[in-house]
Parts: C-alpha cells; structure tokens; sequence
C-alpha cells in the first residue's frame, strides 16, 4: 500500500475518533444496564429509569444496546416510529414521551421479525454509529440497555467510552432476580465491570416477591433478598427490590413504564427510591 494511502486511512482514522469524542463530550453521565442473564426485566428497568431522569428535569438519551432482542422501542411506546437525518446529515433519534431520544436497531430491520445475524465486529460497528452518528445534542444521561452477559455489546460501549478522551468513564448498573442461577450470572457482570474501571452504582433485585391481589400478602416466587447478599458478598451498594405486579405486564407491553402508568403500586415506590439513590451516586 502506498505511503500517501497509509496517510489517507491514519487521517480518516483521526478524523472518526475527533467526532466520537465530540460527541460523547457532550454526554455528562452514561448508565450501562446490564444483566447476567436474560429474562431479569433489564430492558424494563432501562425504560423506566430513562423516564424517571426525565420527570426530574434532566436531558435523557436511550441507546437499545440489544442487538438481537431491541424492546426498549415497543416498552417506550415509540416502536413504529421512523429514523431521519438532519441538515448535517447524522441520524435524528426518535422521541419518546416528549423529551427523551431513542436509537434502536429496531428502526434499522426490515420488520419485527427480521432476525439480525451479525459478527462481532458488525456489532462494534454499529454501537461506535450509534454514539457518533446520532445527534444526542446535550445530555444529563444516556441509558444504555444492553443483551445479557458480558459479549461484544457492552465491551464495545465500555471501550468506545473509557477510550475516549476528557469522557467520564460509564456506570454499571446490575439488574438481577433472586435466583441463584440469575445472581451467578449477576456476580459476572460485576467483575466484569470492575475488569474495565467501570463505576457501578450497584444491583437492582427484580421481580422480588408478588403481591396476591386476593389476600395482600407476599408470594416469594423466585425468592428474596438474594440480591442484596450478593451486593453484601461484593462489596458494591444494593439499590432495592422491585416487586412483581401483573398490572406492569400489562403496561409494558402497551408502551407505558410503570412509572408513570401505576404510580401507586409498590413497584413504582421501590424505583423511585432506586433512582434517588443513583442520583446521590451521581
């Protein structure tokens, strides 16, 4: 390859990290939503958090990290929405709830049931696009919802951000249930959060206990307080337990977070507690 081709490529190479870095410096906080294991309601909590930082006045972004399972734009409300480009030609994410902006694979695929079969470095790709392409503009916080594990996904937003310069490093933000098998894979997510110099802010135990509508008292389905032994056992700050209620179900797959459509229910009063404490982290 010739000499002035080599230049051509370091000097493209150079120009490509100037814009991530200009975009993400106009990010003041990133929450990674992560979980061990799929089914722990992680995309739930990553919608419903978005729209509490909302409703306390800040600027909120969500990125559906989910490559193969994108559901933050059917839990928010916003899944037949269309993706545009503005006058400089970076992608416009959709609005969600009046203020909050969305990018999703979901808009990409050619309908609900197209699977998307990629590669790793498909995917690194795509999440370096979703930061850099997308006008976020200014944001208090960009919610990242991410697949279960610790596979390509969250590594690429781990490293596309720690790699960036004058950036704060992203938070974690762990979303578990009280199973052993989900707080085994929990524990993962951890380490694998302590292994890039994330910030964990620390586990949410969901889907702890179910209220009987019948008689009010506590049905342990998938047991309780494991969450909070394995915050204990890790050292990191266990930031409470959300009860399941069929009425959130119902809501989530209507496009209405449980913030704000069952604000009464104990769910609702146990998140609001969680987003306090992640704000004094913060």
């Amino acid at each position: 390859m010739a000499e002035n081709e080599l230049d051509g490529i370091e000097k493209n190479r150079e120009e490509e990290k100037a814009k991530l870095n200009l975009q993400l410096s106009k990010i003041k906080s990133t929450i990674m939503v992560m979980s061990g294991k799929g089914g722990v309601g992680k995309s739930t909590v990553s919608a419903n958090l978005a729209l509490s930082l909302a409703r306390e006045g800040f600027r909120v972004g969500v990125l559906d990290g989910d490559i193969h399972g994108p559901d933050i734009p059917k839990i928010l409300g916003v899944e037949d929405m269309k993706l545009t480009a503005d006058e400089e030609g970076k992608i416009r994410p959709v609005t969600a709830y009046g203020n909050i902006k969305v990018i999703s694979v979901g808009y990409l695929i050619e309908s609900r049931d197209t699977p998307v079969i990629w590669r790793g470095p498909m995917k690194h790709s795509v999440m370096r696009q979703f930061l850099k392409d997308v006008n976020w503009g200014e944001l208090d916080f960009l919610v990242v919802d991410l697949p279960p594990g610790t596979g390509d996904e969250p590594l690429s937003i781990a490293q596309l951000i720690r790699g960036a310069e004058g950036v704060n490093a992203p938070y974690a933000l762990i979303v578990t249930t009280p199973q052993d098998v989900a707080l085994l894979d929990a524990r993962k997510s951890v380490e694998f959060a302590r292994a890039l110099d994330l910030k964990i802010l620390g586990i949410i135990e969901n889907m702890s206990g179910l209220s009987c509508p019948h008689c009010g008292e506590t049905i342990d389905l998938f047991k309780t307080g494991g969450g909070r032994k394995a915050a204990e056992d890790l050292h990191i700050p266990f930031l409470g337990a959300v009860p399941i209620d069929p009425r959130i179900v119902r809501d989530t797959d209507e496009g209405r977070p449980f913030v704000v459509s069952e604000e009464g229910l104990e769910a609702a009063k146990a998140f609001a507690g969680i987003v306090s404490d992640i704000l004094k982290q913060i």
